[in-house]
Parts: structure tokens; C-alpha cells; sequence
């Protein structure tokens, strides 16, 4: 690691932190502000404890930083009550929601597609550099990982809105009425890894000479002899030698 990567996240760091402090401050509904910030207390002690055997790349660091804020956005208002119309209006005028159309407030879908768009590429990263996966994997994978992971925190928001109800529940599911709200959350999330995972093989297609190699060596079969009953057999007839 260099002094340089270690300044720059330092610098993220101190950032997310100072806005995490003032955002703790007076939330709109405090314990929905407790219930999203449990993800805040899970990953960042790991990612500061695996800092000096795992460091990720700067870009990484970058887009991870990126989520978190807008994570910790979303905790102190609500998700479905961040006020972003009302910043856009400030700032350009007119609205956000007039020019796109749209009828709720669309911040948990932004952060959503968020989740797929900027935390595709730091999942890869751990892909290739503990799994060692090589050209279609390290696409395909990532891409899994966040469908997958999509899908099981809305269980938990169902769970957890099942658990607390009321107004904590429907704060902290934040459907806004939407009947679909989990299915087009996942879609979402789903579109922002795809579009990482396309624009990452684009860029690889572009540096990296040896791409179609690689991608096809991933694809090569390495094990002809089929791994189901015949494998258990062998593994049985090696525990009884």
C-alpha cells in the first residue's frame, strides 16, 4: 500500500464519518434511523479491520464511500421522505419529479440501482483476488451476488416490518403504497451491476489482449467425470481405506 492510497482513504473515511455525525443528529425517526445504521455498524468495522490484509483499489474505496453516504442520507430522513425534489428545486428551479414523471418519491429506488451500480466492481474485486476467478466468472459472479443479496435484504425489510409494524414498520419497509416495490427494487439493483459488469468487460476488451483467452478458458470444462453420485462413492470408498 502506498502513502498515497493510504491518504486518499483516509480522506474518504474522515468524510463519510463527518457525515454520518451530522446526519446522526435529530433524525426524522429514530429508530428507523437505528434499524438502517445496522448495516453501517456491520461493514464498516470489517472493512477497517481487513484494511492492511485486504486493501481494496481506490475506485472501490471510491464507489463504497459513495453508497455509504447515501445510505446514511436515506437513515436520517427516511427513505421515503428525502427531500431531493426540494434540493433540485433550489438548486435548477424546477422539478425533479415534474421532468421524469414521477409520482412517489424515488430516492430508495435511486439508491437501489445504486447498490448494483457502484458495488458490483469492489464485489469483483473480491472475486478475483481471494476466489481467483478468471474472464465469463468475473462477471457473472459479481452480477449474481448482488441479485442475490437484493433479494434477501428485501426479505429482511419484510421481516423486519412484519417484527416492529406500525409506523416503524412501514418507515423502515418503505413501499409508499407500491405493491411492486420489492420486485422493481431488485430490477433495479439488478441494471446497476449489469451495467458495471458490461462496462468493466468493455474496458477489459479494450486493455487486456489476452480477453478472449481468458474468457474462454473460463469455460473450458476441467473435470469431465461427473461430481454427483459417482463422486459421493469415491469420497465413501477414501473414508473407508
Amino acid at each position: 500500500m502506498t502513502h498515497s492510497h493510504k491518504q486518499y482513504v483516509f480522506i474518504l473515511a474522515a468524510l463519510f464519518l463527518a457525515e454520518w455525525i451530522i446526519l446522526a443528529i435529530n433524525p426524522l425517526h429514530r429508530n428507523d434511523w437505528v434499524l438502517e445504521n445496522v448495516l453501517v455498524f456491520l461493514v464498516v468495522p470489517i472493512l477497517a479491520s481487513t484494511y492492511k490484509r485486504f486493501p481494496f483499489s481506490n475506485v472501490s474505496y471510491t464507489v463504497l464511500c459513495i453508497f455509504g453516504c447515501l445510505h446514511v442520507i436515506g437513515a436520517h430522513y427516511t427513505y421515503a421522505a428525502v427531500p431531493y425534489d426540494s434540493w433540485w428545486d433550489s438548486l435548477f428551479g424546477y422539478s425533479l419529479n415534474d421532468l421524469l414523471d414521477w409520482e412517489r418519491n424515488n430516492f430508495d429506488r435511486i439508491v437501489h440501482f445504486s447498490y448494483g451500480l457502484l458495488l458490483a466492481y469492489p464485489i469483483r474485486e473480491v472475486y478475483l483476488r481471494i476466489a481467483g476467478v478468471q474472464g465469463f466468472w468475473g462477471y457473472a459472479l459479481p452480477l449474481s451476488f448482488i441479485m442475490s443479496t437484493s433479494m434477501i435484504f428485501e426479505l429482511i425489510e419484510w421481516g423486519a416490518a412484519t417484527i416492529f409494524g406500525g409506523d416503524l414498520g412501514m418507515a423502515y419497509l418503505g413501499t409508499q403504497g407500491d405493491v411492486w416495490d420489492a420486485h422493481k427494487d431488485m430490477a433495479l439493483a439488478s441494471l446497476g451491476a449489469l451495467l458495471t459488469m458490461f462496462f468493466t468487460a468493455f474496458l477489459n476488451i479494450y486493455l487486456q489482449r489476452d480477453f478472449a483467452r481468458e474468457w474462454a478458458e473460463s469455460l473450458r470444462i476441467k473435470h469431465p467425470t461427473p461430481l454427483g453420485e459417482e463422486e459421493i462413492g469415491r469420497l465413501w470408498e477414501q473414508r473407508r481405506k
